[in-house]
């Protein structure tokens, strides 16, 4: 009998689905994100790419306002040269994301602009890119 109750909870858990809150994520009212990299490890970068992966296929790209704040050893996520890096930015920028990199990491380690994969953006400090953001109400995740 413990099992099967045990069985029970576990498919409830695992068919369980996510219950939005209101306003439930829309086009009209996306779901405002902001990631960050300060990692150059590529493990850390691949986690920040499938995290924010995962949050449109949940959402739906439509319903999903997203950017990805480079800065720090993080920079190298947006660099043209690290090909597999580069591909899955390039995919998810084709969904909208926003990929910015932070113009003094860029200075501190002499990257030029022609470096970065091509639909960057640049601000003066990464760091202040999110709290700005955060300000005006963004959710900053960071995995």
């Amino acid at each position: 009998m413990r099992i099967l109750i045990g069985l029970l909870l576990l498919s409830l858990l695992v068919s369980a689905e996510t219950e939005f809150a209101d306003p439930e994520p829309s086009f009209v009212e996306p779901r405002r994100i902001v990631f960050s990299i300060t990692s150059g490890d590529d493990e850390a970068i691949h986690h920040v790419l499938s995290s924010a992966n995962n949050v449109l296929k949940s959402y739906g790209p439509e319903n999903v306002e997203m950017k990805i704040i480079a800065y720090y050893h993080g920079i190298r996520a947006l660099l043209k040269k690290e090909k597999e890096i580069a591909l899955r930015v390039d995919v998810l920028m084709q969904y909208d994301v926003v990929f910015v990199a932070c113009g003094n990491t860029m200075q501190t380690k002499g990257i030029k602009p022609t470096e970065l994969v091509e639909g960057s953006e640049i601000v003066t400090a990464g760091i202040v890119e999110i709290v700005e953001r955060v300000k005006e109400g963004w959710i900053n995740i960071r995995p």
